[in-house]
């Protein structure tokens, strides 16, 4: 999705690696685990930050996505892959 979203010209390289960045340095501020597990969590807070700062997702609009994708996890049978047209409420 980060990638899909820099080839379509809507950040820069540089603006994706101080978002990383800044995004593990607010967990680390917080006191968060730091011993790498988290990496992916990060990488999701910042490009969610990206997006809200360009204006192309308000954080209501993630926070639905965030539902409808936990949604359709669990209405996925385990070892099939996860779509948001399994999400119930969709």
């Amino acid at each position: 999705m980060t990638l899909a979203l820099y080839e379509q010209g809507l950040f820069t390289w540089t603006e994706w690696a101080a978002a990383l960045s800044a995004a593990i340095k607010r967990a680390q501020a917080a006191g968060e685990c730091d011993d790498g597990s988290t990496y992916y969590q990060h990488w999701l807070a910042a490009i969610e930050q990206l997006v809200r700062d360009k204006g192309i997702a308000s954080e209501q609009a993630l926070a639905e996505r965030r539902d409808a994708w936990d949604r359709a996890a669990h209405a996925t049978p385990h070892g099939q892959p996860i779509l948001l047209a399994n999400d119930p409420l969709r």
